[in-house]
């Protein structure tokens, strides 16, 4: 029924039918958040957390379920079938809009662990999702700007704290960070302003990556390279949701992370921080040759 609504019609149901989903999980998600808070217990964390996931994939699933009754998206996954669910993954993604996390949701929903990632902390006041972030618990990054840390020293590092403790507490259970290494959505505007070398993709910014294989280490074997194209009139969210996206295909490449990145040193060792770079450089020519070569066979 859904499907056959005009684009702004089976837009606005989307979001409704996304928010009301939303709304319903987030009630039982903060309860068990807070009890988690109250009850310290290692018994009890333990109990808590599987459930909090547990919620977290009945949400995904709902979304999933909303995508199909609002949208028809003929979904081509390619990589993705023999995936392991009890084990450690870090996603590498190109990022268009905010379309993609629904997408990543969608192809790696109870196929891998809950898919986490680091959020502005500013963020943490959207309605409904921030606090659902935090019981989740999402690591907030502050994200200083140059100028602010100039004016600031002290503030220096934190983010790297946070990451760091971050991956210290997902090495006690399979867990899967998402880590758009763009670090901002795709747009010709950005591609021009950048000098990206790419024709689908700015520039990757390495260090974040970097960080995370090295807090994990040998807890984290496979990083998981997507690449994912939109077919149809753009990859705006809101073009997403009104369904005017016809087509929707993803690669998954799965790609073991070499030994000697698990353990360096990429603030303060050049050498190291270039072979990261330009193993990452790889990735990426690689990933925007696959996307041209399918957006022209589309």
């Amino acid at each position: 029924m859904f499907r056959l609504l005009p684009p702004v019609t089976r837009g606005c149901a989307f979001f409704v039918l996304v928010f009301f989903n939303t709304f319903f999980w987030a009630l039982p998600l903060y309860a068990i958040a807070i009890l988690k808070l109250l009850l310290p217990t290692p018994w009890w964390r333990r109990v808590s957390e599987r459930t909090l996931m547990g919620i977290a994939q009945l949400w995904v699933g709902d979304n999933n379920a909303i995508l199909d009754l609002t949208q028809r998206i003929e979904w081509v996954v390619e990589g993705a079938e023999e995936l392991e669910r009890e084990t450690w993954y870090i996603v590498s993604s190109n990022h268009q809009s905010w379309a993609d996390v629904l997408v990543l949701q969608r192809v790696f929903h109870r196929r891998i662990p809950f898919l986490k990632f680091f959020i502005k902390r500013q963020l943490i006041w959207v309605p409904l999702l921030g606090l659902a972030w935090w019981a989740l618990d999402l690591p907030f990054m502050h994200r200083h700007s140059k100028e602010y840390l100039a004016r600031h020293p002290e503030r220096i590092g934190e983010d790297l704290k946070t990451t760091r403790d971050a991956c210290r507490r997902f090495t006690k259970t399979p867990t899967t960070i998402l880590n758009f290494l763009e670090g901002t959505r795709f747009s010709p505007e950005k591609k021009a302003r950048q000098q990206s070398p790419y024709r689908h993709l700015l520039k990757p910014k390495a260090g974040g990556i970097a960080l995370v294989v090295d807090a994990m280490g040998d807890r984290l074997r496979s990083l998981l390279d997507v690449s994912v194209v939109y077919v149809g009139r753009s990859a705006r969210f809101w073009d997403f949701a009104s369904g005017r996206v016809s087509r929707v295909v993803v690669r998954v490449r799965g790609i073991e992370i070499p030994d000697e990145f698990r353990h360096g040193d990429y603030q303060d060792d050049p050498l190291f921080r270039q072979r990261f770079q330009d193993w990452v450089a790889e990735l990426w020519a690689a990933k925007d040759q696959w996307m041209e070569e399918t957006v022209a066979g589309e």
